[in-house]
């Protein structure tokens, strides 16, 4: 009989029975995947150990079982549209996972799953399918009849329970290349008895239905696949198995959604006491309460992990999933304030034990979320606006079709997701020119793929390495063999990766930028661009390959960017100190970049520093660093001793069992970068910014040695310069007559505007008098007497405002240089596909100028205003073809 459990117990339950066959149960790693180019989020329980897999690292343990939290929302595991409208698919999820690096293999994985389902869980073998590979003649892989013969010893009648599927769904690989092999799935009958005599579920398997899933899939890691395509088998063979934590729950809880199970009940029961409207009563809105519920997982569990909404790459990711349940709340739950965030605790309580970052972070996932809430709210009144106005125009031309270029600004510009644009048009009787709006995501896809083009060969090992041995905390040279290179081209652009057997290189880490230098073996010299960090490897980018790449080298890091960069990262440690001192423990650091030249840090703060707190931040930091401490290095300390010790750690990493720990003083931190000596190296620190650039997130920018110096150096020399100017003796009156200079200068701005503002109406209505009508549109253009082209953009400004059918070109002479403005009222670049950018470009040739802009204002300079009549006429003509 089927033993029934909360989830919190199923899990235990899980780790018990792999912890008794000798696996080690590990962590789950971050859901925000560093290191890694190809992802962006963890996607599957066996991402952190990928390296294993690829034999950069040698496996410490050769069992392991975890609970891996998981998200998928891009690329070809991308379920975002279907959660919350069916019952299994989610965004954030938890994989439960058993793990053989070279140990046991399909025998022991087969049968440990069937004792886990039908002995611990007592789930009813007659309610189990399981599927394997069928084969593949072409690619010349037999079906896998090892796995075939293990489940016909599971089943005591396996006739039918056992199926054959072709690689689509039974054939696992990790890319384009790398390891790959057979796998062999479980799944589960859930109907009732009634429904199986109508139908058996051997014939369901993989057909989509919501109650006849899989829930287990165990892979077998035998093959690795060449750039080529061809496949050769692994020296050592691996287990990866991935178990679908909340269909589990669903399917021991007797549950036929997994949202009717303990893991969202107790937050879809938040959201039914906050909005008054009780789950189960209303299908719309049961569907936003489960979109909500899962996005609240997928969006506080990133944010636990270091990631921040954003408008690029992972961080756009999180905020376009926030947004959709925002956008559930507001549609379907008719809730026009902010309310996400305070689910938060409930989410918490119910998980924070398991995931205690979680319950770390829980303050800053709340405010995060309610600042990202507050802002979209604005986004979607605006963009409803925008959509309202262009209904009631298509209203009026009698049309019900809007343009897919409309749609695709609202979505590009102002984050107005496309099927919420559908829903309102459906209200209104309408539809979408969809093949238009794709045609632009394409468009902006295709643009986006080949900024980051990259295509990488085979790996060419010359020797076998495990791990390079990092040397470079010691000394910037060292004697290097290449271990491995292959050749990659980024953007069309071919590089040449080298891996050494050991490095003094340091490889891009830890907001740390890579070093830079060159190797040599007497006879060749490599310059080496750039150290990355890809997984487990450290790379080294040279432009060519060595002649010889199986000699010795000498590798020589560039010590004078080394020297300086150091400077910069240990003052960040200084920084983050100074900051915790003046403005509470509260500070966290949330990100950092350390370059020769400068440095950046983030960390979390609600308000703008004061000056008097910039201050009072750089007076700790350059006392510490006059007292020329010295750097103290622990290197392998338990990672318990190291918190001990008051060492702070990177919100959002993880870290090892064994960690290094850099302290200068009191300021102890977990740090794998380099450097310096003492404290008295880095000169001195001048902060030359401070801003927010997120949700309770600000940054500072600053310089120090060389780099203070010569910011200080430009600060005096603009103030003698003031001074000379205003013939003072000394730079000490500067701020007195500064401030009336200040004053009589505002005056006299204010005088300039106003003349600006009637020149340019005196000019708009001199151009209003000869206005050409075109093909559904008017056209304003002629050479304005003007000074700058502050009035031609007055002149734009006024004329937007008054029509919805005009377009202006408009030029002037300034000071012997030809300026060129072009203007498009917003329906025009909509319905006639007017794009003043793209005009602008066409005639700018005529002025021997160039320039940009948006599609409804464009401004080009020139160097030949004698061209400006010649590009006012090219552009009616050009403009007449519309």
């Amino acid at each position: 009989m089927l033993i029934i459990m909360n989830a919190n117990e199923l899990r235990q339950k899980f780790f018990e029975f792999f912890r008794s066959r000798e696996h080690e149960i590990v962590a789950s790693a971050s859901m925000v995947v560093k290191n890694d180019p190809t992802l962006m989020f963890t996607n599957a329980g066996m991402n952190q150990f990928k390296d294993i897999f690829l034999g950069n690292q040698a496996p410490g343990i050769t069992r392991v079982a975890n609970s891996q939290k998981c998200l998928r929302v891009s690329g070809k595991h991308n379920d975002l549209e279907e959660v919350g409208h069916d019952t299994y698919h989610h965004t954030m999820f938890e994989m439960l996972g058993n793990w053989s690096f070279g140990d046991y293999f399909k025998k022991e994985a087969i049968e440990w799953a069937w004792d886990f389902l039908t002995k611990e869980l007592q789930i009813p073998e007659n309610r189990l399918y399981t599927t394997i590979f069928e084969g593949n003649e072409g690619e010349k892989v037999p079906k896998d009849s090892e796995s075939l013969g293990y489940w016909k010893q599971c089943f005591r009648n396996p006739e039918g329970r056992i199926l054959e599927f072709p690689k689509k769904d039974n054939f696992w690989e990790m890319g384009e290349t790398g390891p790959c092999g057979p796998c062999s799935e479980i799944h589960v009958d859930l109907r009732d008895d009634a429904e199986r005599k109508k139908v058996p579920g051997n014939q369901l398997v993989n057909k989509g239905n919501p109650l006849v899933i899989e829930i287990w899939n165990l892979v077998f890691i035998q093959y690795n696949r060449k750039a080529d395509g061809t496949l050769e088998l692994l020296p050592s063979r691996h287990v990866d198995t991935g178990m679908g934590f909340e269909r589990l729950c669903m399917v021991v809880q007797g549950k036929k959604s997994n949202y009717d199970t303990d893991i969202f009940q107790s937050t879809i029961s938040e959201i039914s006491s906050i909005t008054g409207k009780e789950y189960g009563k209303n299908e719309k809105w049961d569907i936003a309460m489960r979109v909500i519920a899962d996005h609240l997982r997928a969006v506080s569990f990133s944010v636990a992990d270091g990631l921040l909404p954003s408008n690029n790459k992972a961080g756009y990711v999180i905020r376009r999933i926030l947004r959709r349940a925002v956008r559930y709340g507001c549609n379907n739950l008719e809730i026009q304030t902010p309310f996400i965030y305070r689910l938060v605790p409930a989410l918490v309580r119910n998980m924070g034990g398991n995931f205690p970052e979680l319950k770390v972070a829980e303050d800053h996932i709340s405010r995060v979320i309610h600042e990202e809430e507050t802002a979209f709210l604005k986004t979607l009144d605006k963009g409803n606006r925008i959509l309202d106005r262009r209904i009631e125009e298509l209203k009026k031309e009698k049309k019900d079709v809007l343009e897919g270029s409309i749609a695709f600004e609202l979505y590009d510009t102002y984050g107005f997701p496309v099927d919420l644009t559908q829903l309102i048009l459906r209200e209104n009787e309408m539809k979408l020119d969809l093949d238009g709006f794709e045609q632009a995501m394409k468009g902006q896809k295709d643009r986006s793929r080949e900024d980051a083009s990259v295509e990488a060969g085979d790996w060419k090992v010359i020797r076998e390495r495990e791990k390079t041995v990092f040397t470079g905390y010691d000394s910037t040279e060292d004697n290097v063999m290449i271990s491995r290179y292959r050749k990659v081209k980024v953007k069309g652009r071919e590089v040449v990766q080298l891996v050494f057997d050991r490095t003094p290189f340091y490889a891009e880490s830890g907001g740390q930028v890579g070093d830079m230098g060159l190797i040599t073996d007497g006879a060749e010299t490599i310059v080496i661009t750039d150290t990355l960090k890809e997984n487990n490897l450290i790379i080294h980018i040279a432009e060519k390959l060595p002649a010889d790449p199986k000699v010795m080298f000498r590798a020589v890091v560039d010590k004078e960017k080394r020297d300086l960069t150091e400077n910069n990262h240990s003052a960040t440690h200084l920084l983050h100190y100074a900051l915790r001192k003046v403005l509470g423990d509260s500070v966290e650091q949330k990100g950092s970049l350390v370059t020769p030249e400068r440095l950046r840090f983030d960390f979390s703060h609600f308000t703008k520093l004061s000056k008097e707190e910039i201050s009072g931040v750089e007076s700790i930091v350059n006392s510490l660093i006059r007292k020329n401490i010295k750097r103290n290095v622990s290197d392998e300390v338990p990672f318990a001793e190291a918190k001990k010790m008051g060492a702070m750690a990177l919100f959002g990493e993880k870290y090892g069992d064994r960690v290094r720990v850099v302290g200068f003083g009191d300021s102890v931190e977990l740090c794998g970068g380099t450097h310096v000596a003492s404290t008295g190296s880095i000169g001195m620190l001048k902060i030359i910014s401070e801003s927010a650039v997120a949700s309770g997130i600000r940054r500072i920018e600053a310089v120090t040695a060389s780099g203070a110096e010569e910011y200080l150096n430009n600060i005096i020399n603009s103030a003698e310069e003031i001074a000379a100017l205003l013939n003072l003796k000394s730079t000490s009156g500067i701020v007195e007559n500064v401030g009336k200079l200040v004053n009589e200068n505002s005056a006299l701005r204010k005088t300039v505007e106003k003349y600006r503002s009637q020149s340019a109406t005196w000019i708009r209505k001199n151009f209003e008098q000869n206005i050409v009508q075109l093909n559904g549109f008017r056209l304003i253009r002629g050479i304005a007497e003007a000074d700058s082209t502050e009035i031609l953009k007055a002149i734009a400004s006024q004329l937007r405002g008054t029509s919805d059918d005009l377009v202006l070109v408009t030029g002037a002479s300034v000071e012997g240089r030809a300026s060129l403005l072009v203007m498009v009222c917003d329906r025009l670049v909509s319905d006639k596909k007017i794009n003043a950018v793209t005009l602008l470009k066409s005639i700018a040739g005529k002025i021997e100028g160039s320039g940009g802009g948006q599609p409804f204002l464009a401004i080009a300079g020139g160097k030949n205003p004698g061209g400006l009549q010649e590009a006012l006429d090219e552009a009616e003509a050009i403009l007449r073809k519309f």
